[in-house]
């Protein structure tokens, strides 16, 4: 809609925009990832990581389970896991370590110095009914 000037010359309602001063994009802002964001995606890589190791954990297993720490761009992260007994289980906590460093700085953009693992619980492979009794 226009209205008529003083003059008679039509102009927009309001008044005229300026044009806003162009901001470099580093200035503009930042995206912030929410913590929890960062542990699903934790917690999710550590999944694939159990998944591909050859002595997987059994399906009664608890799903891994992450807890993060976000302090600018570095994430500390903590899993806690069930795993398969007999194991090794150095080899692979390494192997989920690796998979949760990567994951995270790939997807979040953050980098990982460190990542804690506990394992909450060691399930032992089924054994027959000879072997039981030694178990016990």
């Amino acid at each position: 809609m226009s209205l008529p000037r003083d003059d008679g010359v039509p102009r927009a309602c309001g008044t005229p925009r300026s044009t806003p001063p162009k901001v470099a994009p580093a200035d503009r802002g930042a995206t912030r990832i929410a913590d929890r964001v960062v542990a699903k995606i934790a917690a999710q890589a550590a999944r694939e990581a159990l998944t591909a190791l050859p002595a997987a954990p059994p399906a009664d297993a608890a799903p891994p389970h992450a807890t993060v720490t976000v302090h600018h761009d570095i994430a500390r992260v903590r899993i806690s896991l069930e795993l398969g007994y007999p194991a090794d289980l150095a080899t692979e906590c390494s192997a989920v370590r690796r998979r949760v460093a990567q994951r995270v700085e790939d997807c979040a953009g953050m980098s990982v110095p460190e990542v804690d693992i506990d394992v909450e619980r060691l399930h032992p492979a089924q054994v027959g009914p000879a072997r039981r009794d030694r178990l016990r």
